[in-house]
């Protein structure tokens, strides 16, 4: 059988071959009461080797940026000017007032429990290997070879690709809760893409006009109580290979973001989101906008769920730096590319190590 990403020869095949054909995800090896977590979940030598290199946690004084949508007519420069100043320096800012009610999203992180927790067989309906279909439970998720599993399962939803989903193809147990939550993120997310144009000193619909918020994925990722969460992370080091992402996460928190060499927890605010630029946002703005790496971590405690939204360009179009945002005095960083073949670099080159942008620099 071949997994993704991993040939017989690979660190723990035999392993990850027989997780994935259970179908059942971290969620069975926790139902099925394990005290130690498998080896593949264990981080590598070069995991522990780039961990070795990081600082002690932030100060918890330093809390990344809250920006305020309420009024956003009236108080517009000054939340360009945030959004700005956010994206430059932090490249996250968490959004308060944003239009979603508190209420949904409470029920999206429940509809996310309710997913992950319903009988095996349901969920194995939607177990793929490859985007054969738009809502799939991919257990093994950023496997690349060489690289521990995360303490994680996950449902990846193409929500608008650039086609809305039939809402038939959704899953029974968070059918409507998805389509309301995913219809209010397409909104905010034209919003914010309105702002960022903005902020890089283009017209509004500037970065809409090419399309850069064309496709959105909606996530919904579980993680599991872990046994031995010093052992593993949630999810690696690594930045989205988009153009931004929208973040709901839970009560429990446990998002971290590098900073200026040290790790910051985002800590939950209910009702807030939280942004970020990815990779392709920053390759267009020509490095004014910074991708940031970030992680998850495990914890022993309790189930944590969130939904990442992630908002990707045309997918065939060809991108490069905008030509407002370069001069002779700040010359242009990338060559021009596709998301296809930035997609593929990404994916090729694995999570951590070198940034995938490097490749595309002139």
């Amino acid at each position: 059988m071949e997994i993704s990403g991993v040939s017989p020869n690979d660190r723990n095949f035999n392993e990850l071959k027989a997780f994935n054909d259970t179908k059942a995800g971290v969620k069975g090896l926790v139902d099925a009461g394990i005290k130690k977590i498998p080896q593949m979940f264990i981080r590598t030598p070069d995991d522990l080797d780039d961990q070795a290199k990081d600082l002690p946690v932030h100060d918890e004084s330093i809390e990344v940026p809250m920006i305020d949508l309420d009024c956003l007519d009236q108080r517009h420069k000054d939340i360009i000017n945030e959004v700005r100043c956010a994206s430059k320096t932090w490249g996250f800012f968490q959004l308060s007032n944003h239009g979603i009610p508190l209420s949904l999203t409470k029920e999206m992180i429940a509809g996310v429990h309710k997913f992950h927790e319903q009988d095996l067989e349901v969920k194995k309906q939607f177990y793929a290997k490859d985007g054969s279909t738009k809502v799939q439970c991919n257990i093994i998720l950023d496997l690349y070879k060489g690289k521990s599993a995360d303490w994680r399962d996950t449902f990846r939803c193409q929500f608008l690709s650039p086609d809305p989903i039939d809402p038939q193809e959704l899953p029974d147990s968070c059918r409507d809760t998805m389509l309301d939550y995913g219809k209010r993120i397409i909104n905010l997310g034209d919003t914010l893409t309105e702002l960022f144009s903005e902020a890089l000193g283009l017209s509004k619909n500037h970065l809409k006009s090419i399309e850069c918020n064309q496709c959105l994925t909606i996530n919904g990722n579980y993680y599991p109580a872990c046994p031995e969460p010093e052992l593993t992370l949630g999810t690696k080091k690594h930045v989205d290979p988009i153009f931004f992402t929208i973040l709901l996460q839970d009560h429990i928190g446990g998002l971290q973001i590098l900073h200026q060499n040290h790790w910051v927890n985002v800590k939950p605010i209910p009702g807030s989101l939280i942004v970020n630029i990815g990779d392709f946002l920053q390759l267009i703005s020509n490095d004014k906008f910074k991708s940031v790496e970030h992680r998850v971590l495990a914890n022993r405690i309790e189930t944590r769920a969130s939904v990442p939204c992630f908002f990707k360009p045309n997918n065939t179009r060809l991108y490069g730096p905008i030509k407002e945002l370069f001069s002779e005095e700040n010359p242009r960083v990338y060559r021009d590319t596709t998301f296809k073949e930035y997609t593929e670099h990404f994916l090729s080159k694995g999570l951590g190590g070198e940034s995938a942008l490097n490749h595309f620099k002139v």
